[in-house]
């Protein structure tokens, strides 16, 4: 079978009655499908949970056709991407405020795609650290904290390191 990321989600949303453009970005290595329609809410949902499902089947269908297939991101209208930010402007104001006090702060329950997003703001950051509970909670607070001599280096150390190896 040789169809592609957006036709089957096309074909997906053409069965359940919606005229859709969709258009397909990446970010990084990531692909990114996104659909532009004139109903917007009705694929977005109540609390997103319609645009997770639909993503969430899109994936299944892709792994099942080919194991290896990358996990492919589906955005309506570009409201993840304004979600996204929003909730990055707020973990950015968090960490300002560790950096000022010293003391750790938590984000509110986030998903895991919201916890990726979060985990890599502070992947490369010098002074702080965001660490996940390890339970099998689907919602779970991210701690942010200030970087001890026991943390992980930030990645671009780590990077620079293998460098100076060399």
């Amino acid at each position: 079978m040789s169809d592609t990321p957006k036709e089957i989600l096309d074909t997906m949303l053409g069965y359940l009655g919606f005229f859709v453009e969709i258009q397909e970005h990446t970010r990084g290595s990531q692909p990114i499908l996104q659909v532009i329609t004139n109903e917007p809410r009705l694929l977005i949902g109540k609390h997103e949970q319609t645009l997770e499902d639909l993503q969430y089947l899109l994936n299944r269908i892709l792994q099942a056709m080919d194991p290896q297939a990358p996990r492919v991101i589906v955005d309506v209208d570009h409201h993840k991407a304004m979600r996204d930010e929003a909730l990055l402007q707020k973990v950015r104001a968090l960490a300002e405020t560790v950096r000022a006090t010293g003391k750790p702060a938590h984000t509110e329950p986030l998903n895991s795609y919201d916890r990726y997003l979060v985990h890599n703001e502070f992947v490369n950051d010098p002074e702080l650290i965001s660490i996940s509970p390890k339970d099998q909670a689907r919602l779970k607070r991210i701690t942010i904290r200030r970087r001890t001599s026991n943390d992980p280096p930030p990645a671009s150390a780590v990077t620079q390191d293998l460098d100076e190896q060399s």
